[in-house]
């Protein structure tokens, strides 16, 4: 059993929709939602499914033998990154390098880095006039928004199409794929003995 962490900062529609997705799975589980955010709705939407939920705020966030404590004691396998605001740490990121995976919400390279979340994200695509917009899944890297892409998805925008429109034609994407992508990467890992036993 494949055990996933998801890592959220708000609402949690698409950890919902993951966690739907995989209902009964016999092979994928998801074993722990993760919040930086005490008040994050995404803490809710698990708790209804009854799966464990954390707030670890940034302080203890960037502590290693405190995160990677709690995730060796969840016996975290795979980590998703759905609406997650913080920047992950260099030891989490070598901890589990290629399992662990990001959506954007826009087509990357383009629209990514710092301050690039949410609403900034579709206001930015506004604001250039772009003529589409999109999602994008990535390996989480050191780089902000750098890590190999592994999918992206598009959708075209009208030039009358406000941010608000955009973010919702983008979020339509998320909704539709993001699961099944999750799903394709965690096929795509030549797992061995890592899910068989009880290390990290």
């Amino acid at each position: 059993m494949i055990r996933i962490a998801i890592f959220v900062s708000g609402s949690g529609t698409n950890c919902e929709n993951i966690i739907r997705y995989f209902q009964g799975s016999k092979e994928v589980e998801i074993a722990l939602v993760l919040s930086n955010k005490a008040d994050a709705y995404a803490l809710v939407r698990a708790e209804k499914f009854g799966i464990p939920t954390l707030v670890m705020p940034k302080s203890e966030f960037v502590q290693e033998e405190k995160l990677m404590t709690t995730l060796k004691a969840h016996d975290i396998h795979f980590i998703v990154l759905a609406g997650f605001l913080l920047m992950i740490p260099p030891f989490l990121v070598e901890g589990y390098h290629r399992r662990m995976i990001n959506l954007h919400p826009a087509l990357l390279p383009k629209f990514g880095g710092k301050g690039m979340y949410g609403h900034h994200v579709h206001e930015a695509v506004k604001a250039a006039g772009e003529t589409e917009t999109g999602m994008t899944v990535h390996w989480v890297s050191n780089i902000c928004d750098g890590g190999e892409i592994i999918a992206q998805f598009r959708t075209p925008l009208l030039p009358e199409d406000t941010p608000d429109d955009i973010a919702h034609k983008e979020h339509l994407l998320e909704q539709e794929h993001f699961p099944k992508v999750v799903e394709d990467v965690l096929k795509s890992i030549e797992w061995g003995e890592l899910t068989s036993d009880k290390s990290c």
